[in-house]
């Protein structure tokens, strides 16, 4: 069978380029071993958020009475919150089946292994071989938990994040090891349903990656809903021999042993690359990644490869992105490189993170001359209302040209605030711009506005 495109993987990369192929009628076909909707559907953007949630919603009731309710004999049913999850994956990836049919897609079943000549084998589950060809063949096998050799996951004891969301039961002590995105977000879930949960984090602050005064500011509130946090510490080995786990930890005091019923390993991702015929082919790789040009061309002619198997950020937005300007290119039309530099991160704890550009340090560093504005929701009267006035917004401006170099928030829904700084970068807007901006009020992106007038001694309301 013969196509324009075939695609390995149906994450949103996968699909995502899978689509816009189609649309730019091109016959195409993706290749999936397990479900559709790769890891983001099934097992980690949505199914954490609705995990997320349901926390959210516990936490909601637990502090009712601060909002002149009084709830009483309520409880977390574990397996209830995992079923929703599970539930509302499913219902994603039956959204992409839908997707497919809708846009005249193959889906093909299998494992794939790509060969010389623009072919592609894929072996079902009973084994048997067909094979495909294709003149562009797109490789988005995404990634999957890195594993430590000093931290092996066994699938009881010491887990990744899949199993993470679907245990039978509830741990009563857990050791979250990695403080990035999946870390928190898991740490953050656990607590708020009454889970003991020590955060071990090898870099001086969690959330590393992170503006300083974000991490510290996540670190405070974690701290003061009962989590232990430890940085500056590096998990040595684990004792699983017991009916719990013994953690052995080195910090800058010494060793100590943390005991728990459960260890979750957050320490990143690895990309999917092996056994999947890149040798065969000739593919280059290097640090694990596939190496792709700014189209995402390998270096062999016909083969590509978008996401987490490429350098770059591992999200779902960059994937399908990454894929768009990917098929187009093939397409023949003329799509511009995507400006790394500009890639929002979201992070949907609570309360939640999100930024995009770089940090102060960063900026300090690079030489920029800064204009920094800060506006703490405490300030917002939305925030206020809400019961929500942990965090802030800081805005990092170059003091030359008043191009707005990074943006970093803390507090409840940033996460669906940050797309107006990455508008705003996109379109080189300048601070004066952005002051001058009317804001509706109340709402908590006021504080966008206001981070902007501080930086140029404009604040009104603080």
């Amino acid at each position: 069978m013969k196509y324009d495109v075939l695609i390995v993987g149906s994450g949103p990369g996968g699909y995502v380029t899978a689509i816009r192929a189609s649309q730019l009628g091109l016959k195409t076909a993706v290749i999936e071993r397990e479900a559709l909707g790769g890891i983001c559907l099934n097992w980690g953007c949505i199914p954490t958020k609705a995990l997320l949630k349901s926390a959210n919603v516990f936490e909601y009731i637990n502090h009712a009475q601060d909002y002149g309710i009084k709830v009483s004999g309520h409880e977390v049913d574990f397996t209830g919150m995992v079923k929703r999850s599970r539930d509302v994956a499913d219902g994603m990836s039956k959204g992409v089946q839908f997707l497919m049919k809708k846009n005249k897609i193959d889906v093909i079943m299998g494992t794939g292994k790509i060969k010389p000549g623009k072919k592609v084998d894929v072996t079902d589950e009973g084994g048997n071989t067909t094979e495909y060809s294709a003149d562009n063949i797109v490789i988005a096998t995404g990634a999957r938990s890195r594993e430590l050799p000093n931290l092996t996951q066994d699938g009881k004891k010491i887990i990744g994040y899949r199993k993470a969301m679907t245990l039978e039961k509830q741990p009563k002590k857990l050791v979250v090891v990695g403080s990035g995105a999946i870390g928190v977000e898991f740490a953050y879930m656990y607590n708020a349903i009454g889970t003991e949960v020590t955060v071990v984090e090898y870099m001086p602050n969690i959330v590393p990656v992170e503006d300083e005064e974000v991490s510290k500011q996540l670190a405070r509130t974690f701290k003061k809903n009962g989590m232990n946090i430890m940085t500056n510490a590096e998990v040595t080995s684990v004792d699983t021999s017991g009916s719990g786990c013994k953690v052995h930890v080195k910090t800058k005091k010494g060793e100590e042993t943390l005991e728990c019923d459960m260890v979750l390993s957050a320490v990143g991702v690895v990309a999917n690359i092996e056994n999947l015929g890149l040798e065969e082919v000739g593919i280059a790789t290097d640090k694990g990644k596939i190496m792709v040009n700014d189209f995402y061309q390998t270096n062999i002619p016909g083969y590509y490869a978008i996401g987490d198997c490429v350098p770059g950020p591992a999200l779902a937005h960059v994937a399908s992105a990454e894929g768009i300007i990917c098929v187009e290119k093939i397409a023949g039309q003329n799509p511009e490189p995507l400006d790394y530099n500009n890639i929002p991160g979201c992070t949907y704890c609570s309360p939640e993170v999100a930024s995009v550009g770089m940090t102060e340090k960063a900026a300090k560093e690079a030489g920029y001359d800064l204009k920094v504005g800060k506006f703490p929701f405490s300030a917002s009267g939305k925030a206020s209302a809400a019961g929500h006035k942990d965090g802030f917004v800081k805005l990092i401006f170059d003091a030359k040209y008043g191009e707005l170099l990074g943006a970093h928030m803390i507090g409840a829904n940033v996460t669906e605030m940050i797309a107006e700084i990455v508008a705003i970068r996109k379109l080189e807007t300048t601070g004066h711009e952005l002051i001058k901006t009317v804001h509706p009020h109340p709402t908590m992106s006021e504080a966008v506005m206001e981070a902007a007038a501080a930086a140029y001694d404009e604040v009104i309301h603080i």
